[in-house]
């Protein structure tokens, strides 16, 4: 097996198993606690970000798998791709799959960080941030291609 691929399946593993151990404690365990800038408290995201399409609450977690199914299709058929970003599409994975599996077992995504300092704040949880970090690696890897690029063009 490849290592990138290998390492690629740790980081999964193990950002999918820390997501969901907090997530089940969360909501079995009652692991609230208010602070004065953030809380940590149990909500239910039926939609997605913002609970946007919250309407489509019960298909949200189909839609969401076949829109996995046909990324991992298109990684299959462009392997390049998949090595080029392989850090942020093993977060993607595990953020991803995580909040799917949620919707499968708790009815909605489980969300827990609550920022209320200065300003209210959606509440989000580590999976969401794991999603984000994932899209800025990807963006910095563009700039960073872009600027060789224009540097190899005005070389020659």
């Amino acid at each position: 097996m490849n290592k990138k691929l290998k390492i690629s399946i740790i980081i999964f593993f193990i950002i999918f198993v820390v997501d969901q151990v907090v997530k089940y404690g969360f909501a079995n365990l009652g692991w609230d606690l208010d602070g004065p800038i953030m809380s940590l408290k149990l909500a239910y995201n039926y939609g997605v970000a913002f609970s946007m399409f919250s309407f489509l609450a019960e298909n949200l977690k189909y839609i969401q798998l076949v829109i996995v199914i046909v990324g991992t299709i298109y990684l299959f058929k462009n392997k390049e791709l998949f090595y080029k970003y392989y850090i942020p599409i093993a977060f993607l994975y595990a953020g991803g799959l995580s909040n799917i599996l949620d919707r499968f077992t708790y009815g909605a995504v489980v969300d827990y960080f609550y920022w209320h300092y200065i300003f209210e704040f959606a509440i989000f949880n580590f999976a969401d941030v794991i999603i984000n970090c994932a899209v800025a690696i990807i963006i910095i890897i563009q700039i960073i291609d872009s600027r060789r690029e224009k540097r190899e063009k005005t070389d020659l």
